[in-house]
């Protein structure tokens, strides 16, 4: 009897001995194994099921009960030889031959990833995947322009990582506004299942642990926001619980651009620098402007790839040096794309610029050189200053112009209200980065790394016109007049010639059956354009629907009203930067129109590039840009930067960076607004730059 008991024991051991891909018979039916983390575990999934149906089977209990109970016994599956007698009709011999290349696809294809996703990649966006195939650890920078695919092509190499068991889990790090929309991404393209790690979300999931588990090592996939996780409260709990994968996304928000302690991204380059440390893990960045122009901001970066990497002079790379990087840095403007896959002329569309001048209305002119001078007044008053509270009064006189020509209620909300911010109010991060007025160091006037906050910053302009230069009470009740004229502008909406040609360009947009954004610098000036459009153009479209999306709104309610507008049949968005990066708005709308230029030129691309990007249905995009052609300020942003930015990706393909240091643009604009003879800097053409 024990013999014969030892001998069921065997033949169930024997039994266990299977492999994945196997196909097996237990309890009465046909399963195919699947891999398992558990030795001891034997994962098994319907024959004609999906991955989500698999079950695990104890191989110890099995054993147990396969002695006495057939059925619970592991053993291979026998399939009867075909009958030709009882074949039926050339459908049915088609209709088994696909249904087979559907189940095979997990598991005999050379790339498992593509049997597990939703989308059809690109050939293209297939480089990156191989790329990571001939890598151990993967290290990637996939640095392809924007609209590419940057997110499908990290999304391929992490299913294939995870398919192929060389990972169980990974985490996606981004800046706050794209956390939801990486989660959407892996859920819907990807078919993984992840959590939201934020401020909102940490204590819900934690509830729902086992005692003592940590959230950064139960959940097996991970997005969340690198602003979080750098503080020092999260930071070591997430180290020591660190995944094997690690998607940066807008990896050049990492590296700082100087040594200076206060650049926010030196939290976060520290915290990304010691999970690149460890050899064996995982590390994609993503970014489609890997150079700032700052040479020591690029060497930090390639260096998370390898150490050796920040120490090579990326202009004196020898060829060995050149080919050891290229192994793991993947750069495609889309000329390249085109030109190596020649089906990829229809991948992406064509880009049409239009520009749009407009000529100042009396009323409004006035109100502008009677500002433009209280600025200059301003900048000539500051000259005696320290050198940081000189560069502050800069800010305040270009922001309070930009303010002013930005729209009537921009001017409006700039010139009255007067308050003094608190210790911890978040205003004045816009165009500069700094914690209080005596220890700001001014960097760029609109960074690419810090999104700008839309408001009008008021309580910083309040300190630059009210408290550092003792206005006088002639300066104060100068103000107040400068107020009342842009409060009769707001009333008198035909006098804003700037607001008129917006709605005549719009107008025609919707007439030839585009669906356009109006992009906005500040929340005021978004919604006072809103507002006007829905008066003027509903009696011409009745079933035209104007939407503002601000960052006085929430993340989900700017995705519910995104969303709710694409349903109507002709459509207008009005929005500001809050929308500029990492949301994709290619499916429901084809033209952009700049009410406000952006000061930097790679806000610019990333506005229209939310548009101009694959997946979008139209061979042409229109991108109209609103400039005043008696508005210097206007003028010098087109010629120093915009136009320069266009020349250069016509010649080469891909939009360079902007420089973000030192305050060099507030600075140059200075000089060319206030420091020039007036009478050039009220007529200064357009055109090449004359300096």
């Amino acid at each position: 009897m024990q013999d014969d008991t030892s001998s069921r024991a065997r033949e169930g051991q024997v039994t266990m001995s299977v492999r994945p891909g196997s196909v097996v018979r237990f309890r009465h039916r046909e399963w195919i194994v699947l891999p398992s983390d558990n030795p001891e575990v034997v994962l098994l999934r319907p024959l004609t099921g999906t991955t989500e149906d698999a079950v695990p089977i104890h191989s110890w209990i099995s054993q147990l009960l396969g002695s006495s109970l057939l059925s619970e016994r592991l053993e291979p599956a026998r399939f009867p030889l075909p009958d030709p007698t009882r074949l039926t009709d050339a459908e049915a011999v088609r209709l088994l031959a696909q249904a087979a290349r559907l189940l095979l696809r997990e598991g005999a294809a050379p790339l498992r990833s593509l049997g597990r996703i939703s989308v059809r990649p690109r050939p293209y966006q297939l480089v990156p995947l191989l790329m990571a195939l001939r890598l151990n650890p993967v290290r990637l920078l996939i640095a392809d322009d924007v609209g590419v695919g940057k997110t499908i092509e990290a999304g391929l190499i992490a299913r294939e990582l995870w398919d192929s068991q060389e990972i169980h889990r990974f985490i996606v790090l981004c800046p706050p506004p794209l956390t939801d929309q990486w989660a959407t991404e892996l859920r819907e393209k990807f078919h993984f299942d992840p959590v939201v790690v934020a401020p909102a979300t940490l204590a819900a999931l934690e509830r729902t642990l086992p005692p003592g588990r940590s959230v950064y090592r139960h959940f097996p996939v991970i997005v969340a926001s690198l602003d979080f996780l750098k503080l020092p409260r999260h930071r070591e709990h997430f180290l020591e619980h660190a995944p094997e994968l690690v998607i940066v996304d807008e990896a050049h928000g990492v590296v700082p651009a100087s040594s200076a302690e206060q650049d926010p991204r030196h939290l976060r380059y520290e915290l990304v620098l010691k999970l690149a440390s460890n050899p064996q893990r995982h590390l994609l960045l993503l970014t489609a402007t890997p150079h700032s122009g700052i040479e020591r901001a690029f060497q930090r970066l390639l260096g998370l790839l390898h150490p050796d990497f920040e120490q090579w002079d990326p202009d004196q790379l020898d060829r060995e040096q050149r080919d050891r990087l290229a192994r793991h840095l993947v750069q495609r403007t889309r000329a390249d794309i085109r030109d190596q896959w020649p089906e990829a002329a229809d991948y992406y569309p064509q880009r049409r610029t239009v520009e749009r001048p407009y000529t100042l209305s009396a009323p409004y002119g006035q109100l502008f050189r009677e500002t433009f001078e209280f600025c200059r007044q301003l900048v000539e008053r500051s000259r005696e200053l320290p050198d940081r509270r000189r560069r502050f009064q800069w800010w305040a006189a270009l922001t309070l112009l930009r303010c002013v020509m930005s729209s009537p209620q921009a001017a409006v909300e700039a010139l009255t209200r007067r308050e003094l911010p608190t210790d911890d109010s978040a205003e004045g991060e816009i165009l500069l980065t700094g914690n209080g007025l005596e220890d700001e160091e001014p960097e760029a006037l609109e960074t690419t790394e810090l999104r700008p906050s839309d408001e009008v910053p008021t309580p910083r302009l309040e300190r630059a016109t009210m408290q550092l230069l003792s206005p006088t009470d002639a300066d104060r009740r100068r103000l107040a007049a400068l107020a009342r004229q842009a409060q009769r502008l707001v009333e008198d909406t035909a006098q804003d010639t700037k607001l008129q040609t917006c709605l005549s360009t719009v107008q025609e947009l919707v007439a030839a059956g585009h669906h356009p954004i109006v992009w906005c610098f500040f929340v005021d000036t978004a919604e006072y354009v809103a507002t006007q459009l829905r008066r003027t153009l509903h009696q011409a479209f009745p079933n035209l629907k104007v939407e503002c999306v601000t960052g006085r709104l929430g993340d989900e309610e700017r995705r519910d009203r995104v969303a709710a507008l694409a349903q109507a049949p002709q459509r207008v968005l009005v929005a500001t930067d809050c929308l500029s990066e990492g949301v994709n708005l290619q499916e429901y709308f084809d033209a952009v129109l700049h009410y406000d230029l952006p000061w930097n030129p790679n806000r610019l691309e990333q506005r229209e590039g939310r548009v101009d990007r694959f997946g979008q249905r139209r061979a042409e995009v229109v991108v109209v840009r609103l400039y005043g052609q008696d508005n210097p300020v206007d003028a010098e942003v087109m010629s120093i930067l915009l136009e320069k930015a266009d020349r250069i990706r016509r010649a080469l393909g891909t939009t360079v960076p902007l420089p973000e240091y030192e305050g060099w643009l507030a600075e140059l604009l200075v000089h060319r607004l206030f420091e020039r003879p007036r009478q050039l800097q009220l007529h200064l053409p357009l055109g090449p730059d004359p300096t």
